[in-house]
């Protein structure tokens, strides 16, 4: 089985990889990992997926693209190691522990049921924390602006990045369906925020160096020409050094 490269992170300077086999235990509704339309899929013949030091070619590995870097955390971080990787962050939506990686990790801190009602708050955030990822869309912005105050504007400050949903199967409910149009993203077509919608979330962070989106803009979905992964991952290395 050869590695097959997230067409979304293509041409970005970052590569992914996912070391467990099958799908992930958190199960978030209308995750694109196993949604049956999926890069990957079927799972159980595509994963693990993890490319060569060759193919990676001095790249930043994202790890957990898909599943959770928190199921079977020590095997993860074993592949890790044996294969040889010199420069990865690892992706989790598990606060706990997260101190024990031996990298950057970027924490999804509203998973699953989760995504609507509350967020996943630190008290100490560890000097590993690469940032925070919120999972948004036009009916949780107060849950944002709450998270956006705990991490983006406390201290330390962590940077927060704003993941708009995209919606296949889950309803949008029926007062925010403007805000939603049917169209293709990276392979398959959703329900995709309009640009109107995304300016208006996130005008109120314009001038807030610790918030970001994920994406250039509503039109927008590659990686290429969005730069935050790479930004805070050379940010939390020196950090920690």
């Amino acid at each position: 089985m050869g590695y097959k490269e997230n067409p979304k992170t293509k041409d970005s300077g970052i590569m992914c990889g996912i070391p467990q086999k099958g799908e992930c235990p958190i199960k978030c509704a209308d995750c694109f990992f196993q949604s049956g339309r999926g890069y990957l899929d079927p799972l159980d013949e595509n994963t693990p997926n993890m490319p060569s030091l060759d193919v990676l070619q001095g790249r930043i590995l994202r790890i957990n693209d898909g599943n959770d870097s928190a199921n079977q955390r020590d095997a993860v971080i074993e592949t890790i190691r044996t294969i040889g990787y010199k420069d990865y962050f690892f992706n989790t939506s598990c606060p706990e522990d997260l101190e024990e990686y031996p990298g950057p990790v970027v924490l999804t801190v509203n998973p699953g049921s989760m995504t609507d009602e509350a967020f996943h708050q630190i008290e100490e955030p560890s000097p590993n924390l690469m940032f925070v990822r919120f999972r948004a869309n036009t009916w949780n912005t107060t849950i944002l602006h709450h998270c956006v105050q705990w991490y983006a504007n406390n201290d330390p400050k962590v940077p927060v990045v704003v993941t708009f949903m995209a919606y296949f199967t889950e309803t949008i409910p029926k007062q925010y369906a403007r805000d939603y149009s049917w169209r293709q993203r990276t392979k398959n077509s959703y329900y995709v925020i309009t640009q109107e919608a995304w300016d208006t979330i996130m005008f109120p962070y314009r001038t807030n160096p610790y918030v970001y989106a994920c994406g250039k803009d509503a039109n927008t979905f590659s990686c290429h020409r969005c730069g935050n992964c790479l930004r805070e991952y050379f940010a939390t290395k020196e950090r920690c050094l």
